[in-house]
């Protein structure tokens, strides 16, 4: 089924939402996309510049409007990203700028950002003062984002500012778009965040987000870019860090993924090798090394990982209260665990890990 836009009939001047958003819902839905009537009306809104809630009440759709809105409309049924076609993605408090070249981020990924935003906030300092709800001062006060650091690590000069702010220390790993980051720097306006990403392309906008809510009057996050499985990573930052947070690439590469992931979402940010794990490894060897003792990390993992995340933690022997966290629906989501104060040793080797083809799930990314 083709969306054909057809124009305000002669004698009106607008067509109502109502009716356009019908046909766009209808074209949607024989194109495969799940939930045809919202992402409709999304687009509907993004067109007229209203918001969704507000689109049975918004005016009609100009002869111009509704030609932009069917070109909308034939291209997400060609499921490119409905987030690309808006420019936006919502993430809990933020609208984060997004498209070609930067992981989407996903509504399941709210839950580990939501658990980070907690620890952050149950830190020393981690509170914000009453008597100032916005935000704090930073080492990189009136910019975007820090210069970044020559090779992995962020400066060492930084230590002294740290203490003197006394909030917590907070590390995104795998950063994209800044989601993660920059929601624990706006709901935890105590904490010092710092974001590492390695693609320039998410890079970009990382850099765009962070100078955007720097604009609104949120504390700037410090951008750093380089490899979270170098292991010399973030060097300067080595048993400081109060809460590490990662939403690393962790998709098996055996697993069928929907054409909007295929073909749009950057493959590096997706896939984690044959098993999913080929990030996460290396993640939680360099976390154990960044965290203070009592230090915490919560790494989102794939929903067939459930058992083995929490697994290769234990086997760690520097982490202690290894949890696992599931979303609203059920699937295993994110592992949590705190940096011992001392190391446990441990038996060789780690628990089995599963693997094996399987089709891709909702939430999956």
């Amino acid at each position: 089924m083709t969306f054909l836009p057809q124009h305000p009939s002669e004698g009106s001047e607008r067509l109502r939402p109502s009716v356009a958003v019908a046909r766009a819902a209808r074209t949607l839905a024989a194109a495969g996309v799940e939930a045809a009537r919202a992402e409709a009306e999304l687009l509907a809104a993004h067109v007229l510049g209203v918001p969704r809630g507000r689109l049975a009440l918004a005016a009609g759709l100009t002869a111009g409007q509704l030609d932009r809105y069917a070109a909308l409309v034939a291209r997400r049924a060609a499921r490119e990203p409905l987030q690309h076609l808006t420019g936006s993605a919502g993430f809990r408090h933020l609208e984060l700028a997004v498209g070609p070249g930067v992981f989407v981020p996903r509504p399941e990924t709210e839950l580990l950002a939501g658990w980070g935003v907690d620890q952050a906030r149950l830190r020393p300092g981690g509170a914000p003062s009453p008597a100032e709800p916005g935000c704090a001062e930073s080492p990189a006060a009136g910019t975007a984002a820090r210069a970044e650091p020559p090779a992995a690590g962020a400066a060492e000069g930084d230590a002294a500012a740290e203490a003197a702010l006394g909030g917590p220390l907070v590390v995104d790993l795998c950063s994209g778009s800044g989601a993660i980051a920059l929601a624990v720097a706006q709901e935890a306006p105590a904490a010092r965040v710092v974001a590492v990403e390695r693609s320039p392309a998410a890079l970009a906008w990382l850099r765009r987000n962070a100078a955007d809510r720097v604009a609104a009057g949120d504390r700037p996050v410090e951008v750093v870019a380089a490899d979270v499985t170098d292991p010399e990573l973030l060097s300067g930052l080595t048993g400081r860090v109060d809460v590490l947070l990662c939403n690393p690439p962790y998709v098996p590469r055996a697993v069928l993924v929907p054409p909007e992931v295929a073909a749009h979402d950057p493959d590096e940010a997706v896939f984690g090798g044959a098993d999913g794990l080929d990030v996460i490894r290396p993640v939680l060897a360099r976390a154990a090394e960044l965290l203070r003792p009592g230090g915490v990390l919560g790494v989102e993992h794939d929903d067939t990982h459930g058992a083995v995340v929490p697994a290769l933690l234990a086997a760690d022997g520097r982490y202690e209260a290894v949890e696992e966290h599931r979303d609203l629906a059920g699937r295993a989501r994110f592992a949590t665990a705190r940096r011992r104060r001392e190391a446990v040793p441990v038996g060789p080797g780690h628990a089995e890990e599963a693997g094996g083809a399987r089709a891709w799930q909702t939430g999956s990314s």
